[in-house]
């Protein structure tokens, strides 16, 4: 357990719902590894009262917390500022605070680059397919367009997923709008950014009997999904979002604390 006092410094999530996390788990393990006087608490932050939580912020003196859906977008707007990387994606997953005034990142992105390079999965020259144009397409995007041969984007809202390429097209003209989900064999790297798979009884994202031998499949969400079995039976490498999850707590920590934290003890607490 970790000892409470006068002068522990406190972080958390702000998310509606937030039951379901795991992250105090990861970070407490962390602050008491180090030996900080740190602790991590989950906080239900209902949509109506988002700008009171931030106001808390600053009021409770809170080092700094997590932000989850519902909230990643609409919190933009309650901070003094906004990390480069974090208004390109349009959302906020970490906030800092430093007397008083508050900072918005997003560590997604980062997050899952860092899980791909650990689990030594090239993207770098590959063609690559991201299904899904919301915000955690987005964070991911903003890194692999960098270094990718080719990204295609695929998404039910074709004027959400036009959106998205114009954007990214600052950064580099490497990308185009793929409306065509059916020639999935031609792509090197596959990545589900969609909800799709969170439940038992979901849909596959694209017919998984076109995948071949030899290409990588990703999803992010947390757990081993039908998508990822599937691909795992036609001999892909493939990856869940465990890592993605593991590596933006990791970099939210440093944030916060300044101090790089003990990754396994990070993913062990995760595990």
């Amino acid at each position: 357990m970790i000892e409470i006092n006068g002068k522990t410094k406190i972080t958390g999530l702000y998310g509606y719902p937030v039951e379901h996390t795991l992250s105090p788990a990861m970070h407490n393990s962390a602050f008491k590894s180090l030996g900080l006087n740190y602790c991590y608490i989950p906080f239900t932050v209902h949509p109506d009262l988002l700008e009171d939580a931030v106001k808390a912020i600053r009021a409770l003196n809170l080092c700094g917390v997590n932000v989850t859906v519902p909230h990643k977008v609409k919190v933009i707007n309650l901070l003094d500022e906004i990390d480069e990387e974090a208004s390109f994606i349009g959302a906020v997953n970490t906030i800092v605070n430093t007397g008083g005034r508050l900072k918005g990142y997003n560590t997604d992105g980062r997050g899952f680059i860092q899980s791909l390079l650990e689990n030594k999965i090239l993207f770098e020259g590959k063609n690559i397919l991201i299904i899904g144009a919301g915000g955690a397409s987005r964070a991911i995007s903003y890194y692999l367009i960098q270094k990718a041969k080719k990204i295609f984007l695929y998404n039910r809202s074709k004027e959400k997923a036009e959106t998205l390429i114009q954007d990214l097209k600052k950064i580099r003209n490497n990308i185009s709008l793929n409306l065509d989900i059916s020639s999935i064999e031609r792509f090197d790297v596959i990545i589900n950014a969609t909800t799709l798979g969170l439940k038992e009884e979901d849909p596959l994202p694209f017919d998984t009997s076109l995948l071949r031998k030899g290409q990588t499949v990703c999803d992010l969400i947390y757990k081993k999904t039908r998508l990822l079995e599937e691909a795992s039976k036609k001999g892909c490498v493939n990856l869940n979002g465990m890592g993605m999850l593991l590596w933006q707590g990791i970099f939210a920590f440093e944030l916060w604390t300044g101090q790089k934290p003990d990754i396994e003890v990070m993913r062990n607490a995760l595990k």
